[in-house]
């Protein structure tokens, strides 16, 4: 239960934290470049969210494997 409760407060932290990433490609910063200050800062959230999906994936993967792997060894 300690486990789960600290692993649900981890998430929501990171949830909240606003952290400006920058994710731009070349040819992205050049295209956002040109349209203009909130239409960049659109482009690259973007980036940001669908870069999450495929790691939140691999981690949900990882999280699965470590906990059968836990369960045959015990």
């Amino acid at each position: 239960m300690k486990r789960k409760a600290f692993f649900l407060l981890i998430t929501i932290g990171l949830l909240l934290i606003s952290v400006e990433v920058f994710s731009q490609c070349a040819m992205c910063t050049k295209t956002a470049a040109q349209l203009g200050e909130r239409p960049a800062k659109a482009l690259n959230n973007a980036i940001v969210y669908l870069m999450t999906v495929p790691y939140a994936i691999v981690a949900f993967v990882a999280y699965r494997w470590w906990r059968a792997n836990r369960a045959e060894k015990q």
